[in-house]
C-alpha cells in the first residue's frame, strides 16, 4: 500500500494516493553518438531511484527509446525554397469557453521540404556512429515516429523523406526540425541539415539526440490507472509505455480524477471504449500491455464512428458535471445546445421541401432528382451533395452556424451511426458482468491453460474485458460465463 512518497532529500510527505507522471525522467539517458550522460530531456536531472522503488514493489519494468530532431532559429531559415503548409481557415477549438479574442489572428505556419540523396548519404556514411546502430540503445523505439536514421535503413529505396519545419512558439525565434530525429554526432547533424532545402544556412540552437528510459508494463494497472500490486498508487503517461502528449494527457485526467475518487472512497471512473478514444487507449494498455511506445491511433477503436470530435460534448459533458470538471452552468448551456439539435433533427423529419423554382434550381445544381420526390429535408441532406447549411440558407430556416455540422453529421450517416450503438450495446452487456476481484482462475475447470495465465495476470474487471485478452478465446469466455452463472445460483 502507498501512504505517500519520499523525497530525495528524505523528507516524507504523506497522501492518501500518489500519481507517478514520471515521462522519459526515469534512470533516463541521452545519447549522441557514443556520448551517453545520465540526464533528463534538454539536460534536466533524471531520477536514478524511482525504478529501483518500483521493483521492489514487485512491478515489472522496461526499457523504451525515443528521440528529437534538432531546432534551429526561425530567421536562419530560407523559406522561400520550402512549400507553406497554412492551417484551416476555419479554426477549432478544444473548448466553447475559449476567448475568441484571445487567438492568434494572424497564423503561424508550417513549411514542407524534403531530404534529398545528399543527405542520405551522410547519414549511410556515418550510421556506425549513431547510438541506435553502435549498440548503445537497449529500448525498444516508437514504431511511428523512426528516427531519420532508420527511416533511411528501413526505407532505402525512398529517394526522399518529407521534413516539417515547426514554429515551436509565437515567443521563441526556434524552429522544430520535424521528421529528423535523430542521435547522430553534432558535426554530422549539421552536414546532413544543410543539405535540405531552405536549411543551407540554418543556425543550430539545439542538436538532436536520443532518450532512452523506464517505462512500466502498463498490464499490470487496472482500469483506473492503479497499479494492482500497490494500492492507492496510480501512474500516467510515458511511464505506461505510451508516447507523450496527447496519450501522456488523456492518461492523466483519468489518472488524477480517479486517485481523487479513491482518496473519497468513491467508485472508479472507468470510460468504455464505445464512449472516448481515452477508454480505447487505457483498455488496450491494461488488456493487452505494450511492448513499444503506444500511439493511439484512430485504426485501434472499433466504434471511431461514435468517437467524433463534434459529439464531445454529448458523450462526456455528463461525466464532467458529474466530477465537478465542468459548472451548472456550462453544463446547462451544453444541454440546451444538444436539446437544439434533437430538436432541429425532429424538425427536418417533419419539413417537406416545397417544389418551388429556387428548390427545383438547387437540386439541379446538385444533380439531384427532385421533381418526381415529395422529400423531407431529412431524406434530402442524407443525399450526397446536399448540404444542411445551403437547405437552411434555402429554407430561410435558424440553426446555429456552429451546430450545423454535428446536426448533418447525426443525419447523413444516421444508418451507419445506428449499426455502430447496436454493436456498442452488445459490447456494454459483457461489460456489466463483472468478475469477482477474488476469483481464482486456476480452479476453473477446462479453462485453457493459456487463458487462466492470462487472466490471473490481468485479472480484467469485466467478462467484457476478457474477452479482449489475447489467447483468451471464445470457448474460454462461455466456461467463465458458465462458471459465474453457478456461482450465482
Amino acid at each position: 500500500v502507498c501512504i505517500g512518497i519520499k523525497t530525495m532529500d528524505d523528507e516524507f510527505i504523506p497522501s492518501k494516493t500518489v500519481v507517478i507522471t514520471s515521462g522519459t525522467y526515469m534512470s533516463s539517458k541521452i545519447m549522441v553518438s557514443d556520448n551517453i550522460k545520465s540526464s533528463g530531456p534538454d539536460g534536466d536531472p533524471t531520477t536514478n531511484t524511482l525504478s529501483d522503488s518500483l521493483r521492489r514493489a514487485g512491478i515489472k519494468t522496461m526499457r523504451l527509446k525515443t528521440g528529437t530532431p534538432a531546432r534551429v532559429l526561425t530567421e536562419s531559415i530560407d523559406f522561400s525554397k520550402t512549400i507553406e503548409q497554412p492551417g484551416d481557415d476555419e479554426l477549432y477549438f478544444f473548448s466553447d469557453d475559449t476567448n475568441r479574442n484571445e487567438v492568434i489572428k494572424d497564423q503561424y505556419s508550417c513549411y514542407l521540404t524534403y531530404t534529398n540523396e545528399k543527405t542520405h548519404r551522410i547519414i549511410t556514411m556515418n550510421i556506425d556512429k549513431s547510438s541506435m546502430f553502435s549498440g548503445e540503445v537497449e529500448g525498444v523505439g516508437a514504431r511511428y515516429c523512426p528516427s531519420i536514421e532508420d527511416k533511411i535503413v528501413r526505407f532505402s529505396d525512398k529517394e526522399r523523406h518529407q521534413i516539417f519545419l515547426e514554429p515551436e512558439s509565437a515567443g521563441l525565434n526556434t524552429t522544430y526540425v520535424q521528421g529528423l530525429s535523430s542521435s547522430l554526432p553534432e558535426d554530422v547533424q549539421d552536414k546532413m541539415l544543410r543539405t535540405i532545402p531552405g536549411l543551407e544556412n540554418c543556425v543550430v540552437d539545439r542538436y538532436g539526440y536520443a532518450i532512452e528510459y523506464d517505462a512500466i508494463d502498463p498490464i499490470q494497472l487496472n482500469a483506473n490507472m492503479e497499479l494492482m500490486k500497490v494500492k492507492n498508487l496510480f501512474t500516467a503517461g510515458q511511464i505506461n509505455g505510451t508516447s507523450g502528449y496527447e496519450e501522456a494527457a488523456g492518461q492523466g485526467i483519468m489518472a488524477g480524477i480517479n486517485a481523487a475518487l479513491k482518496s473519497r472512497g468513491e467508485e472508479p471512473f472507468i470510460l468504455g471504449r464505445d464512449e472516448a478514444y481515452i477508454g480505447v487507449m487505457i483498455d488496450d494498455l491494461v488488456t493487452k500491455g505494450t511492448q513499444e511506445p503506444y500511439r493511439l491511433l484512430t485504426s485501434r477503436a472499433e466504434y471511431r464512428l461514435l468517437l467524433r470530435h463534434d459529439n464531445a460534448y454529448r458523450r462526456l459533458s455528463h461525466y464532467g458535471y458529474q466530477y465537478g470538471l465542468i459548472s451548472e452552468s456550462d453544463y446547462e448551456i451544453i444541454k440546451s445546445d444538444i436539446k437544439t439539435i434533437d430538436n432541429f433533427i425532429k424538425l427536418t423529419k417533419e419539413t417537406r421541401i416545397p417544389h418551388d423554382k429556387k428548390m427545383k434550381d438547387y437540386f439541379a445544381s446538385k444533380d439531384s432528382p427532385f421533381d418526381a420526390h415529395d422529400l423531407t429535408i431529412y431524406d434530402a441532406v442524407k443525399r450526397p451533395r446536399i448540404l444542411l447549411s445551403e437547405i437552411i440558407e434555402l429554407l430561410d430556416l435558424d440553426l446555429r452556424s456552429d451546430l450545423i455540422y454535428q446536426t448533418e453529421v447525426e443525419i447523413k450517416y444516421e444508418g451507419y451511426i445506428r449499426k455502430a450503438v447496436r454493436e456498442a450495446e452488445k459490447l456494454k452487456a459483457m461489460e456489466q458482468i463483472k468478475l469477482p476481484s477474488d476469483i481464482n482462475y486456476d480452479e476453473i475447470a477446462n479453462l485453457s491453460i493459456e487463458s487462466k495465465e492470462k487472466l490471473n495476470e490481468i485479472r480484467p474487471l469485466t467478462v467484457g474485458q476478457a474477452s479482449r485478452i489475447s489467447g483468451v478465446n471464445p470457448a474460454d469466455i462461455s466456461i467463465l460465463a458458465m462458471y459465474l452463472k453457478t456461482k450465482e445460483s
